[in-house]
């Protein structure tokens, strides 16, 4: 596994946009990979609070068609999913051919914030560790699904500042859970719940992939970077498109047919 190198520092704006543009357009083009070959992928975004699951998700997805990168983020189960098997309300989201679906949050909700707020036993939680790796490398990766699974983490002070802007700012106050605060409180709680996970399900047929976010630009960038590299692909040929002529056939004054309609107040 390859190590962070923190001496880089913050990753100046000018820099990030050129290259996020740069990575986003190479994304255009695995995009029509992924839907002319049927590729079914699955991506697994988890992490600390505050870690940068959202943003990141964002630089992934903003340039792309959510026609074929969806992304999932499921509520707190309902009692009727409670009487589910565990993986049921997962399995409904998973991708068909030439689908991306990325998991904002998962499964792996199991492993981490039920373990340590106490909404799963001891007992759930080993018997969900044991069984998961078999379930990614059989039904998973063996059925033909491109897995890929993200774990985003951040440093204590980082993670103490992002939460305080959050709850200073209100354009920020609605990222605030009612998981986020007690998070902080349970850090080596999560730490130790993170490093069981990764004991556990940490495989060679569906690794996790480490990724420091203190830094939220670089997180994004290598993040994409990695993502591009981890499906072989190639520039598809493209009909060449012209945009036709507005036919005149049955034309009429179409603009004056709208007036006494009502309008948006101009009030910008």
């Amino acid at each position: 596994m390859a190590k962070h190198d923190a001496s880089k520092g913050k990753l100046k704006r000018k820099d990030y946009e050129g290259e996020l543009r740069r990575l986003q357009a190479k994304l255009c083009i695995l995009q029509e990979w992924i839907k002319a070959k049927g590729l079914r992928v699955l991506v697994v975004f988890e992490g600390r609070d505050a870690a940068g699951k959202g943003g990141t998700i964002r630089a992934l997805t903003e340039r792309v068609s959510p026609r074929v990168f969806r992304v999932v983020a499921l509520p707190a189960p309902s009692d009727r999913e409670k009487s589910q098997l565990y993986m049921q309300r997962y399995v409904t989201h998973f991708p068909a051919a030439g689908e991306v679906v990325i998991f904002d949050r998962s499964w792996y909700n199991r492993a981490g914030v039920e373990r340590v707020m106490g909404f799963a036993t001891k007992e759930q939680t080993r018997k969900f560790l044991a069984a998961v790796p078999r379930f990614e490398r059989d039904y998973l990766v063996g059925g033909g699904i491109v897995l890929i699974k993200y774990w985003l983490e951040v440093n204590d002070d980082e993670q103490a500042r992002r939460f305080e802007a959050r709850i200073d700012d209100p354009l920020r106050q609605w990222k605030l859970s009612p998981m986020d605060l007690p998070s902080r409180e349970r850090w080596f709680a999560y730490s130790r719940a993170r490093d069981a996970m990764l004991a556990a399900t940490d495989t060679k047929d569906a690794p996790w992939v480490i990724v420091p976010s203190d830094d939220k630009r670089r997180a994004r960038l290598n993040v994409l970077a990695h993502f591009l590299a981890s499906i072989p692909h190639k520039k598809l040929p493209r009909p060449k498109i012209k945009l036709p002529k507005r036919s005149k056939k049955g034309a009429y004054d179409d603009a004056k047919s709208l007036r006494g309609r009502r309008f948006i107040p101009e009030r910008y």
